[in-house]
């Protein structure tokens, strides 16, 4: 079998794999276009062609792993199993939170990603991003309020005389981002 019939046989299940981990479909680009690079090269080793498929989404798997590692992620790493099986039906506010993250402007999601998520200084942001420090910060607090008014909107949620966010996740069908 060669990579393009694996691509036109298994492409569409294994982005609806990785997507379903990682939750951002540009990622999920990188990921399977990763994944098919391997699979490309190492196609030859496969010795059992019916262990094709599960042979593929080991693969796949090993690539969200991998990917996860490159950018400091190891809780995921820890409950990528588990997690999914567990919290499958349960609504919470990081359920809200995905969903906000994914809408928000890729200007405004990279820096927050890079300082919030991955815990790098603003200035070191900035560098990486070759932008300005003012930009970086800007977009960094813009970031953080189109957040709290996500879940303002989302879910209910108020600010309080102190600008802290306070109120209950609704239920998953009343929540206007993942409902």
């Amino acid at each position: 079998m060669t990579t393009k019939q694996v691509w036109t046989t298994y492409s569409d299940d294994l982005k609806r794999f990785i997507i379903s981990k990682v939750k951002d479909t540009a990622i999920t680009d990188d990921i399977l276009q990763d994944t098919f690079i391997k699979i490309h090269t190492k196609l030859h080793t496969l010795k059992d062609i019916t262990k094709l498929k599960s042979w593929c989404f080991t693969v796949a798997r090993n690539s969200i792993l991998d990917y996860w590692k490159a950018t400091n992620q190891t809780f995921e790493i820890a409950n990528f199993e588990s997690e999914t099986i567990i919290q499958e039906n349960v609504h919470t506010e990081k359920d809200c939170l995905r969903g906000i993250l994914q809408n928000l402007p890729k200007k405004y999601r990279d820096p927050l990603f890079l300082s919030d998520i991955k815990g790098l200084k603003q200035q070191e942001v900035a560098t990486q991003l070759k932008q300005s420090l003012p930009t970086t910060k800007s977009q960094i607090q813009r970031a953080r309020k189109l957040i709290a008014q996500g879940f303002m909107d989302c879910c209910g949620y108020v600010l309080n005389d102190k600008g802290k966010l306070i109120g209950e996740i609704q239920e998953k069908e009343d929540c206007k981002v993942c409902g």
